[in-house]
């Protein structure tokens, strides 16, 4: 049950809208099922499964709303949560912000399911494990990885009318790979909608390689830098780019607490802010990293540029900021699309004369939110470089740095990789800011 078919899932919110004698109601079904692997100190250490479906009902009386959640599906359950949910809005007060049910929308179709991912078994993964571990059980090296792939899906009906449903399947993967005396570290990642592009072992082989070539680290001086940053350096949960994209909020940028934020009011929409060759944009039926075509509220998500030759170009507006701004809100699910130049990791470093490679970053944390400015460490690979070439490892350095500084510094931009979710490409940045040595591998 965990993965139910459009017309199901429907048919099931239509039994639950029934039940609702509220204003309006909206409820949303969603689920699916994970299975995962867990290795390290080259031994497989945990794997696993999980499966659920889950379904919230959101009720109003007048603008006062509220919330239930169940996940069983026969009619007296199914009753009993709208009921639930009304009881809770008739005693919530008033949302101020408060806006009504959308009516029927019209959703682009992105290519985010893949019957390979959908397919995985747990032989699947215990063979990409053993592969991993093999590789680096040869060369002496030890490995930690954790593989977790799914398949979900999410509907959503209203008593407007509306109706949305989307199926979706994912492959996350992460390598970290040591030498034996554990001053070597190396670190591969990637994702993927269809798993039949997945190769834990070229993937392995990269972190390997980058485990043995960083053995022997030596200190430099903190200061400017020529850097490149892999993709791996530049997205992640908290990552660099991450932060520029969600920061392009309207209200925040409105109410003065943003980068796009004019002083005496109004926004940087419009202006140019970046490198002209810097292109990010929203795209749910991107054919490498497609995303939700709706967000949680049955609001299609369209394709949208964020920024636009270095102008930034629009910002996110949810449907009470829009309205209050008297223009269209934006659906946004998460995911972005970064253009990219045609040269590789390797072309980058070959024009490098003198730079340093970061292969990630990591515990990255606010210093001023209004400009952006992060810190944050290097990890798992740091290389100086010298007339185009690796010449030899570092020791990871703290940064100081914001990406709206940063994406004004480029001097150049490689092929796009999918990581995350989103395509980003490396990037060689001038003038890097490294504030102090750590002794952390």
């Amino acid at each position: 049950m965990p993965i139910i078919p459009k017309d199901e899932a429907q048919a099931i919110l239509k039994k639950v809208l029934s039940f609702s004698t509220a204003d309006e109601a909206e409820a949303n079904l969603y689920g699916g099922t994970r299975g995962n692997v867990r290795y390290a100190r080259n031994t497989v250490t945990t794997a696993g499964g999980t499966d659920n479906v889950s379904l919230a009902v959101q009720v109003w009386f007048g603008k006062r709303s509220g919330v239930a959640t169940c996940n069983q599906f026969d009619d007296a359950t199914l009753r009993r949560c709208v009921q639930r949910a009304e009881e809770i809005a008739k005693l919530a007060p008033e949302d101020p912000e408060y806006m009504p049910r959308l009516g029927p929308q019209q959703y682009l179709t992105a290519p985010s399911f893949a019957a390979s991912t959908a397919g995985i078994t747990p032989d699947f993964r215990a063979q990409a494990a053993g592969d991993s571990i093999a590789l680096c059980a040869a060369k002496q090296l030890t490995a930690a990885g954790f593989l977790e792939d799914g398949t979900r899906f999410e509907a959503i009906r209203n008593s407007k009318g509306l109706e949305a449903y989307q199926q979706s399947t994912n492959l996350d993967f992460s390598v970290t790979v040591r030498t034996p005396d554990g001053t070597g570290s190396g670190y591969a990642v990637a994702d993927f909608t269809d798993a039949g592009k997945f190769d834990a072992k070229a993937l392995t082989q990269r972190a390997a390689t980058k485990a043995s070539s960083s053995v022997g680290a030596k200190a430099i001086e903190p200061g400017k830098y020529t850097v490149i940053l892999e993709p791996a350096a530049l997205v992640s949960d908290e990552g660099l780019i991450n932060r520029l994209v969600y920061a392009f909020d309207a209200r925040e940028a409105d109410e003065g607490r943003s980068f796009l934020s004019k002083k005496g009011g109004g926004t940087r929409k419009g202006e140019k802010l970046f490198d002209p060759r810097i292109s990010i944009s929203i795209d749910p039926t991107n054919a490498l990293a497609p995303g939700g075509t709706f967000d949680n509220e049955g609001l299609p998500v369209k394709k949208l540029p964020i920024i636009e030759k270095g102008v930034a170009k629009n910002l996110y507006y949810s449907r009470y900021w829009a309205q209050k701004n008297k223009t269209e809100p934006t659906g946004f699910t998460g995911n972005f699309i970064m253009e990219g130049g045609t040269q590789s990791l390797e072309d980058l470093i070959k024009s490098t004369q003198k730079g340093i490679l970061v292969t990630r970053l990591w515990y990255i944390r606010d210093v001023d939110p209004q400009t952006l400015l992060v810190t944050g460490l290097t990890r798992d690979g740091t290389f100086y470089i010298e007339n185009g070439k690796i010449k030899h490892p570092i020791k990871n350095m703290r940064f100081n740095e914001s990406p709206v500084i940063m994406l004004n510094n480029v001097e150049a931009i490689g092929r796009a990789q999918r990581l995350g979710g989103n395509l980003v490409p490396p990037l060689k940045i001038r003038d890097f800011t490294f504030t102090s040595l750590s002794d952390a591998i």
